[in-house]
């Protein structure tokens, strides 16, 4: 079993074993992981998901011994294209690339997560890395493009004209650099990027879901709109919660959670 999931009350850990091959993609580890995903985003008793590559890698991206083996193979990739009659999409070559969950996935990254991998860690909310990881778009090198997502994402995290220059030289991009630009969210010491993902994913857990949630869709739905258009979505996402959990929260604080700043019972 190259995928196995551990919970931790409503935090929920994906973890991706295939440390011979550095945690590159194989369809049964693909299958397995859109799965794994899919319970994540039904369970009610989960929260947060932390997206982890066991044994010193995140993931080195789709696994090209398998792929080789693939040369001269009719439809390659057709059953990954995209339906035209509006049924379900279909996983990316990757897995859960395509997935859209209602419930926010961190990233936990060691070491490389490169080609298809990166594209991995973008399709994640956060990305926490260690201070050794590195991001890399490596399939430059093999005439492999990206497939799952990467070109849609990396844009919208650092700009257009960085993410152009990433994807089109391929270069490795090392943790303190994506921290800058804006491509993750913290950098740690190796060995502790599961920890600190777990750690923030428990953070993100304390706090009443629906608005959590309501709040991240909010953010993916303005994608592309004008700023007016962007603001109507954000009203007609979000303000229902306003009468289910923001009242009771305000009743909350009216009672004497949360003053002079303190969070820690609330």
């Amino acid at each position: 079993m190259t995928v196995r999931v551990e919970k931790n009350g409503a935090v929920t850990t994906v973890i991706h074993h295939r440390p011979e091959a550095r945690n590159a993609m194989d369809p049964a580890s693909a299958e397995a992981l859109v799965a794994a995903f899919a319970n994540f985003d039904a369970d009610p008793d989960a929260s947060v998901a932390v997206f982890w590559g066991e044994g010193g890698a995140f993931c080195a991206g789709w696994d090209l011994k398998f792929a080789s083996t693939l040369v001269g193979a009719s439809n390659l990739l057709g059953r990954f294209d995209f339906p035209t009659d509006g049924s379900t999409v279909p996983r990316g070559p990757m897995g859960p690339s395509r997935m859209q969950l209602s419930k926010p996935v961190i990233a936990a990254v060691a070491g490389p997560a490169v080609a298809g991998g990166f594209e991995l860690a973008l399709w994640c909310d956060l990305r926490v890395m260690e201070q050794s990881a590195y991001f890399g778009v490596y399939c430059r090198r093999w005439g492999v493009p990206l497939i799952d997502g990467g070109t849609v994402r990396l844009p919208r995290l650092v700009g257009e004209g960085r993410a152009l220059e990433i994807i089109m030289t391929g270069r490795k991009v090392p943790a303190d650099e994506c921290l800058r630009i804006g491509a993750c969210e913290k950098v740690v010491p190796d060995g502790q990027s599961r920890q600190a993902a777990e750690a923030l994913a428990a953070e993100i857990a304390r706090y009443p879901q629906g608005c959590v949630r309501a709040d991240r869709r909010a953010v993916y739905l303005q994608h592309g709109l004008p700023l007016h258009e962007a603001l109507r979505a954000e009203w007609r996402n979000s303000a229902g919660m306003v009468a289910s959990e923001g009242l009771a929260g305000a009743s909350r604080f009216s009672s004497g959670k949360g003053r002079h700043g303190d969070f820690g019972d609330i």
